[in-house]
C-alpha cells in the first residue's frame, strides 16, 4: 500500500465538549496525523436542534490536550471571521499547539448559519469572490503579527470547484479537500494539477487530502489510486475510532 496519512473529523454536533476532547486525546494518542472539526453554528444533519458548539474555541482546547496530531477545520468559513482576525486566531491556536494547525478554508455554503447569525448569503460566485480577495490578506497578516506562527501553519482550501476553486487552491493553497467517490476526486485532483501546471505552481506543493465515512475504509486503496495522500475519516458521537485505528495500522505497514 502507498504511503499516507491518516485523520478523523469530529463532527461538533449531538455531543458535548468533553467528548469531543476524549476522542480527540484518543485519536492522538492513537497516532492519527490530523484531527479536524467543521466549522457551522448548527447541526448538519439530524435533529436540527440538537446540541452544537463553535470550532475554533474547541481547537483551541484540543490544541492545549493534544501533543502529536496536526489540528484544524474542515473547512473554516471564510465569510464568518474578519481576515485578519482569522489569521490571529489561527495563529494564537498554533502557539498554544506548538506549531501543530492548519488552516482549513472554503467560500461557505451552509445557508442557515448565515440567516440565525446575521451574514449575507449572498451568491456561490459571491462568496468565492470574496474568498479570492481575503487569502492573500490572511497570508499577509500571518507574515505581520507578532510572533509570527510557531508552525508551517499551511493552508488548505477545500472545495471541488473547478472554474475557481481548484485555480485558488493552485495559486494560494498548501492542501487540498474534496470528497468522493474516488472517480470523482480522481478527475478532481487531475483538474488541480493542470491549474498548478497554470500558475507555475509545483504539483507535489499541494498536499491532496480527502474526507470519507468509516464504511470506505476498505476503498482505501483506491483513493490513493485517484490521488489522496491523506484520508480522513468523518464521525460523530459516539466517536467510534476503530477505523481511525485500522488506517492507522495500515499506514505503517
Amino acid at each position: 500500500m502507498t504511503r499516507f496519512q491518516v485523520g478523523v473529523q469530529l463532527h461538533p454536533q449531538a455531543t458535548s465538549t468533553s467528548a469531543l476532547l476524549e476522542a480527540a486525546m484518543a485519536a492522538d494518542q492513537m497516532g492519527a496525523d490530523s484531527i479536524w472539526v467543521w466549522d457551522h453554528f448548527y447541526p448538519l444533519y439530524g435533529d436540527p436542534d440538537a446540541t452544537h458548539f463553535e470550532a475554533y474555541t474547541v481547537l483551541a482546547a484540543m490544541a492545549a490536550q493534544t501533543s502529536r496530531a496536526r489540528l484544524g477545520a474542515m473547512v473554516t468559513c471564510n465569510s464568518y471571521r474578519n481576515p485578519n482576525l482569522l489569521a490571529d486566531m489561527s495563529r494564537t491556536i498554533d502557539h498554544i499547539a506548538g506549531g501543530r494547525f492548519t488552516l482549513g478554508i472554503g467560500s461557505g455554503w451552509f445557508e442557515r448559519d448565515y440567516d440565525e447569525y446575521g451574514f449575507e448569503f449572498g451568491t456561490a460566485p459571491g462568496r468565492l469572490k470574496a474568498l479570492e480577495r481575503d487569502l492573500p490578506t490572511i497570508k499577509e497578516r500571518l507574515g505581520r503579527l507578532n510572533p509570527t506562527p510557531v508552525g508551517p501553519l499551511p493552508i488548505l482550501i477545500g472545495g471541488s470547484g473547478r472554474k475557481v476553486t481548484l485555480r485558488l487552491v493552485a495559486q494560494y493553497a498548501d492542501a487540498w479537500n474534496a470528497f468522493g467517490p474516488p472517480e470523482n476526486y480522481a478527475e478532481l485532483n487531475g483538474v488541480l494539477d493542470e491549474w498548478c501546471d497554470k500558475v507555475g505552481r509545483d504539483r507535489s506543493a499541494v498536499e491532496r487530502t480527502v474526507c470519507i465515512n468509516p464504511n470506505e475504509v476498505g476503498n482505501a486503496d483506491a483513493y490513493l489510486e485517484a490521488g489522496a495522500t491523506h484520508l480522513i475519516i468523518m464521525t460523530n458521537d459516539p466517536f467510534d475510532l476503530d477505523a481511525v485505528a485500522a488506517l492507522v495500522d495500515a499506514a505503517k505497514s
